[in-house]
């Protein structure tokens, strides 16, 4: 294992080795150990008792976190007729239809999130081989109706929104805020977390589904969480 600067090792002090601590608690801790110059932000590494080399054992969604991630997203929006008066009241940085497709083809990438309205997927499918892991998807929580375009801007715009995926190992990553974020705020965008995931969990996953924890700052040390109190508060 590569040495830690002196930095973590003072705030791994901070966190001290207390086993796993309830949610509200963990998150303090995290508060008290980041010490870097900037905003960092708060990551949870949530393990679960899946095997995603089966297609029936992987968890993939999004939920919408009550007080956001604290970072602002660039988002671009394929829509049409009403759908683009809504996008762009919503905040949305590029609107388009057959225009915004053709950049793309032709390169054009300058966003973090494509949205779409359902009603014009047939010239979002040109794009599925240019796109891969960015391409619009009911599954994913990118294309919705044109009457609901406005708000799901809105939600990705503030990263209020955010996708969860389950990787190989079984792991789940996701950032549910910033330091600067009152404690109680990121108990409250974990719990949402813990409640879609446990929401989301196959019939076919046996055995304990929340087996592991973690959160952590950006730079500081991870703090294990107490599973069964997560659940708990997820399901109030």
């Amino acid at each position: 294992m590569p040495a830690r600067g002196k930095r973590y090792v003072e705030a791994a002090k901070t966190v001290g080795d207390g086993g796993p601590r309830s949610p509200q608690e963990a998150l303090e801790l995290v508060k008290q150990a980041a010490s870097a110059k900037f905003d960092e932000t708060v990551d949870v590494a949530i393990k679960l008792g899946v095997d995603p080399r089966h297609g029936d054992q992987m968890v993939r969604g999004n939920t919408t976190l009550p007080h956001g991630t604290g970072k602002v997203r660039k988002v671009a929006v394929i829509t049409k007729g009403d759908g683009i008066a809504a996008a762009e009241e919503a905040g949305a940085d590029r609107v388009g239809g057959e225009d915004l497709v053709k950049d793309i083809q032709g390169g054009w990438m300058d966003f973090e999130v494509l949205l779409a309205t359902d009603d014009v997927m047939g010239m979002v499918g040109r794009l599925g081989s240019i796109l891969r892991a960015k391409m619009p998807s009911k599954k994913a929580g990118t294309v919705a109706p044109v009457n609901q375009i406005g708000n799901v801007v809105k939600e990705i715009k503030t990263a209020s929104r955010v996708e969860y995926r389950v990787e190989k190992e079984g792991i789940v990553h996701c950032p549910i805020g910033k330091v600067s974020f009152e404690a109680g705020q990121l108990t409250e965008n974990l719990a949402s977390l813990v409640d879609a995931l446990v929401k989301a969990r196959p019939s076919s996953a046996k055995g304990r589904y929340l087996q592991k924890i973690t959160v952590s700052s950006t730079m500081g040390p991870g703090v294990d969480i107490d599973t069964n109190e997560a659940a708990r508060l997820a399901g109030k």
